[in-house]
């Protein structure tokens, strides 16, 4: 169980501060425990967690040295293999529900080079890998941006300059 004032990762909304930690006040029969968090990068927003909630993915962050390995390893990071276009957005979604930084990474490669392959073709990227692209790189680029301490608008010039391609 984690404590007020722990920074964790909480499913697809990433980074999170929790806040308070105890049953909601809402009248009813009490006894669920829940952890009220603000997602980091939104501090405005308030999401109330069950604690015993295994659908959601709840971890602390990457440390800065597994940030720096994640970084140095994109090279290598698989893109996904999409075995037929129906399955392609319960890949996406799972990938994303999952939290890892490698499987987010592989999907950015993915959903990067679908993009290229369909501009060469003279047509636009899909809405529905438009939308798991910017999800994924909100997600990879905050839990990086965060363990590596720095602006979440950096993360993207870092991992740049870091592979060689800044500019």
């Amino acid at each position: 169980m984690y404590n007020i004032g722990d920074i964790i990762v909480y499913g697809e909304h990433g980074i999170c501060r929790v806040a308070a930690v105890g049953p909601l006040d809402l009248g009813g029969p009490g006894g669920r425990l829940y952890y009220t968090l603000h997602p980091y990068y939104q501090p405005e927003l308030v999401i109330y967690a069950p604690i015993d909630n295994e659908r959601v993915v709840v971890r602390p962050p990457i440390t800065r040295e597994q940030a720096e390995q994640i970084v140095h390893e994109l090279p290598e990071v698989p893109e996904l293999e999409i075995p037929d276009e129906k399955g392609r957005e319960a890949l996406f979604s799972q990938v994303q529900h999952g939290c890892d930084c490698r499987a987010l990474a592989g999907m950015l490669k993915t959903l990067y080079h679908r993009r290229a392959q369909r501009q060469q073709k003279g047509r636009r990227a899909t809405t529905l890998d438009e939308r798991y692209f910017h999800a994924a790189e909100d997600q990879l680029y905050g839990e990086l941006a965060f363990a590596l301490g720095m602006d979440r608008n950096e993360a993207s010039e870092y991992i740049r300059t870091c592979l060689g391609q800044a500019g």
